[in-house]
């Protein structure tokens, strides 16, 4: 058991679909280890259907799971993040919030699945897939040795996960 709970804010533009995923993928797969939390800087106010699907299909958490702002998180008596992570190229590329704490920071974008036009089977692939790239950078993120790394080495890491299979062209880092 770790000293502590590290506190992992995903975002992305609408909070729909990549940043669910990752919530709920964090969810699962760091219990014991992270809090997972996603936002968005224009959030739709709902979550996609595919993303519920695809999550439930792999018995993946659900519930609670909402499309929600990423003023929340930077509110007074929010939870301090120690990681945020962008998952989409334009949330990206807007100036975000200042968060207290001064959490690590990375890029790790994924093609929008929600974007996918076709029939249901071509749309809820794409959500299999985005599930799939981010697993992937979660698992990596998850067994990273935090307590042994030191900042530099960390942010490196971080920014290298973020360049794993599936990822969109590379864009400054910012935070």
């Amino acid at each position: 058991m770790p000293d502590r709970l590290y506190n992992v804010l995903f975002l992305c533009t609408g909070n729909s679909a990549r940043s669910i995923l990752a919530e709920s993928i964090l969810r699962k797969e760091g219990t014991g280890r992270f809090n997972a939390f996603s936002a968005g800087s224009h959030p739709k106010g709902e979550v996609n259907p595919f993303a519920i699907k695809v999550l439930a299909s792999l018995n993946l958490p659900t519930e609670n799971l909402r499309s929600k702002s990423w003023e929340e998180f930077s509110a007074p008596g929010a939870p301090v993040m120690d990681f945020v992570f962008t998952v989409c190229d334009n949330a990206a590329g807007e100036a975000c919030p200042v968060w207290p704490g001064q959490p690590m920071t990375a890029h790790w974008g994924i093609e929008d699945p929600a974007a996918v036009e076709g029939t249901d089977l071509q749309k809820e692939a794409a959500f299999v897939l985005a599930a799939r790239y981010i697993k992937n950078r979660i698992s990596a993120f998850s067994n990273l040795p935090l307590k042994s790394l030191d900042k530099l080495s960390l942010t490196t890491k971080l920014r290298e996960i973020g360049q794993q299979d599936g990822a969109t062209k590379p864009r400054p880092e910012v935070a």
